[in-house]
């Protein structure tokens, strides 16, 4: 059976998380590890170590939290605090939802681009790539899509914008070729509180099913900078945030490029 996700995506996927200089490596790669050696098939594997590294900046906040099952459900992980056994459901806010699905056909090109440069000379363009398009590229229909694979390869191959590629920007990668979009933020891009209310309704629904033998169990709300779909500003109306009320005995929300934390209770 093939596999959903090698061993390349996954060091791909945390070499990103390598050029933000607040990443704790040690307990990041010790904690992959850790999920590897558990039996869980590949995809939940992928999942487990993309939601460790969006706590990365949470292990800041609180660094002498120690996870004790990474691989567990409802909820997500389980740590120990000052002697409490402590239950920690993550869950990522979607701030752009029209541009969840364009960020997925984004992602899909970049990995069918990265992959002939690979094979014509991953020697020669490893690095990890910064791209930023022309506002009227289009991203819906497959024959734009591979219209616009080749514009990204012919620009990173020439070190200069073509075609859909407005601009380009090159990092240093010491093993692969790494694409990804560069990061741009309006000033006046708001996270709307009510939807961080809304996400922890859905999860108070939840929380009677959660592991009853943690000692507490916390609620960890991500905006994930590093995805142009869950990305924000400032929180509006942030003063709304007080009046939640949930069974959780703690809620943050966390935003993982600065370490930013909100204690929302």
């Amino acid at each position: 059976m093939k596999k959903t996700f090698s061993e390349e995506d996954l060091i791909k996927n945390l070499s990103l998380y390598y050029l933000n200089r607040h990443l704790k490596k040690k307990p990041i790669e010790k904690y992959h590890r850790t999920i590897d050696e558990s039996p869980l098939h590949d995809r939940e594997k992928y999942r487990k170590k993309s939601e460790i590294l969006l706590l990365n900046s949470f292990m800041h906040h609180f660094p002498e939290v120690k996870f004790e099952n990474l691989t567990c459900e409802s909820p997500d992980f389980i740590a120990k605090l000052n002697d409490k056994k402590i239950g920690i459901e993550l869950t990522e806010v979607i701030n752009h939802l029209e541009m969840k699905k364009v960020e997925s056909t984004l992602n899909k090109m970049f990995r069918r681009a990265e992959i002939l440069l690979e094979q014509e000379d991953t020697t020669k363009y490893r690095g990890v790539y910064f791209l930023e398009f022309h506002s009227e590229t289009k991203f819906d229909h497959l024959e734009a899509q591979q219209e616009n694979i080749i514009s990204i390869y012919k620009s990173i191959k020439k070190n200069k914008p073509m075609g859909c590629v407005k601009s380009i920007r090159k990092s240093f990668h010491r093993r692969n070729v790494f694409i990804t979009h560069e990061y741009s933020m309006s000033l006046f891009d708001e996270l709307c509180s009510e939807k961080i209310l809304e996400l922890i309704e859905k999860k108070n629904e939840k929380f009677p099913y959660y592991d009853t033998s943690v000692d507490e169990c916390w609620l960890v709300i991500v905006s994930d900078m590093n995805s142009i779909a869950s990305r924000y500003t400032f929180i509006q109306d942030k003063e709304h945030l007080k009046e939640v009320k949930s069974p959780f005995h703690k809620i943050f929300h966390l935003e993982n490029l600065c370490g930013n934390i909100t204690s929302i209770k």
